[in-house]
């Protein structure tokens, strides 16, 4: 079984910091700072555009593309990013509770058309009461879980391309239809670490997507939502959220780790606690109670750091070392079930290089990956010689030649 590798869309901003959207003074929303911080870069198109390419060339088969207030539309940007690229697949995170399920439906089934099948679908519930209501939603926790379900069943049941009726307390349809269902279906990812998330995963994801706990803790939700699938009839498959720091020697890394957190006060940690703090989430909480707010126990397994949760909500760890020791920690994750893991890190650009060139040849070699593409297939051959042999390219000499 072969990993699935997926990298991140940073569409609320990217930089060499863990505070990068914040860094814009007036939160992001036009781009705009009126005091310049160094490192930090807009999310616009060409910069975007630049971490798809990466990606794709690079091998990853997927990205994934956040939602919320501070993010640029996940839908809107990854179909105009889909024409800068080739085979790259896009991980569409969107609140299934502001959007009619019919009409998503129909969005994925364009999508599919568009793309030539590149959609892939991350729904999420959401657990910030601020941020639900800030779109309209007014639903509790547990509320949101169940229309969440119903959402699902009702596009699902949308797709099989005739009249579909739907009665439920959050949504009644009748004569629902996809005229043009996508082909093929976009899988759907889904994630949330709550009693009322679990049955939601084992009846209608695809792809069951956790925040990157240890290796016990994500094999405990391993067990539950595998036993949950298979009193349904279901087989979920799984997948990890992380970010990374890969480099050719661990110390390295670790080097870049303290970077990071050296950039961050002690009244930027605590404001940022403070508000995570709120969150209703579950898996948010977990993200917390992982580091406590504190700096001196950040590596909570080997190669596990927590030092991004102190200021980030959601996936708030990362994996930390050399390329061979990343690759064991994934090798490890997968042999507990694990075949997708989306990555991210700071910034994304860079980081996308040194996993792909880095770790990426590791876990091929180990049998984990097919063989990564050449970045000279395509080339065409020189002097009558493929591209890829040697002297089939011919020597350049100073002088301008």
């Amino acid at each position: 079984m072969s990993v699935h590798l997926h990298w991140f869309l940073p569409t609320g901003g990217d930089g060499r910091t863990l505070v990068d959207r914040h860094a814009y003074t007036d939160g992001g929303v036009k781009r705009s700072r009126i005091t310049p911080v160094s490192g930090v870069r807009a999310p616009d198109i060409d910069y975007l555009a630049q971490i798809a390419r990466a990606a794709d060339q690079l091998g990853f088969e997927g990205v994934l593309t956040p939602t919320g207030t501070w993010c640029e539309d996940a839908w809107l940007t990854t179909v105009a990013l889909s024409q800068h690229t080739q085979r790259l697949k896009f991980l569409v995170a969107f609140r299934p509770g502001v959007i009619s399920p019919v009409l998503a439906a129909q969005m994925a089934a364009t999508y599919q058309r568009i793309t030539r099948g590149r959609l892939m679908l991350n729904v999420v519930t959401g657990g910030d009461p601020t941020e639900q209501r800030r779109f309209g939603d007014h639903l509790d926790h547990d509320s949101r879980y169940a229309r969440t379900a119903e959402f699902l069943s009702v596009v699902r049941g949308v797709w099989e391309g005739r009249p579909f009726d739907f009665a439920g307390e959050h949504y009644q349809v009748e004569g629902g239809l996809t005229a043009l269902p996508p082909d093929p279906l976009p899988e759907i990812f889904f994630g949330g670490s709550s009693p009322a998330a679990g049955p939601v995963a084992a009846r209608h994801s695809d792809v069951y997507l956790t925040w990157g706990e240890p290796p016990a803790q994500v094999k405990e939700k391993i067990d539950w939502i595998s036993s949950l699938a298979q009193a349904e009839g279901r087989t979920v498959r799984f997948g990890i959220r992380l970010h990374v720091i890969a480099r050719d020697a661990a110390a390295e890394a670790w080097a870049t780790a303290d970077r990071l957190l050296a950039d961050l006060d002690e009244d930027t940690v605590a404001a940022a606690q403070q508000a995570l703090g709120r969150s209703e989430s579950v898996g948010q909480q977990r993200m917390l109670a992982l580091h406590g707010g504190r700096r001196d126990r950040l590596e909570i397994a080997p190669n596990l750091w927590a030092g991004v949760g102190l200021v980030r909500g959601g996936a708030g760890t990362a994996l930390v070392g050399s390329h061979a020791q990343i690759a064991d920690r994934i090798e490890e994750y997968h042999a507990l079930g694990v075949e997708h893991f989306v990555l991210s890190g700071y910034p994304h650009l860079e980081e996308a290089y040194w996993f792909g060139e880095g770790v990426m040849p590791e876990l091929a070699a180990r049998g984990l990956l097919p063989p990564l593409p050449s970045p000279l297939d395509g080339v065409p051959a020189a002097n009558g010689r493929p591209a890829s042999a040697p002297g089939g390219a011919p020597l350049l000499l100073a002088g301008g030649r």
